[in-house]
């Protein structure tokens, strides 16, 4: 279960990538992060309890690993298309304001689906594993 590293770094990128665009769209990166920072907190969760060993009182833990993850993965993909409409609404204001904002939005989107893809992976992986 080491390579629940990989999805939480991606994930905390993200929620760096927003909050350092000062969430110019609120509504739409609101979500965002919201899902990025509960998600990691959550994965860290699950974690832990697997490194405490609770995974061996457990006859469903691979289920609720992959539930977990394919939920996750669900609400990460709303979150990357809300932050992929952002980068477009960004866009446009590119010109009035700063280019760095729409990079920074371009970078949050890039992140956010590879963060649904490894996510989607990793309950795939579990599951018929």
């Amino acid at each position: 279960h080491a390579d629940v590293c990989p999805w939480q770094v991606c994930g905390a990128w993200v929620w760096i990538l927003v909050a350092a665009t000062s969430v110019s769209f609120p509504l739409l990166q609101g979500w965002v992060m919201y899902v990025s920072l509960t998600s990691c907190l959550l994965s860290l969760l699950l974690l832990l309890s697997y490194l405490f060993g609770f995974h061996r009182n457990s006859e469903n833990w691979r289920v609720l690993d992959s539930l977990y993850h394919g939920a996750t993965a669900i609400l990460y993909m709303s979150a990357a298309v809300l932050q992929a409409n952002a980068t477009i609404s960004s866009e446009s204001a590119a010109q009035s304001n700063s280019l760095l904002h729409y990079q920074l939005n371009t970078a949050a989107s890039f992140f956010a689906f590879l963060t649904t893809f490894l996510y989607i992976l990793h309950a795939f992986s579990i599951y018929y594993h």
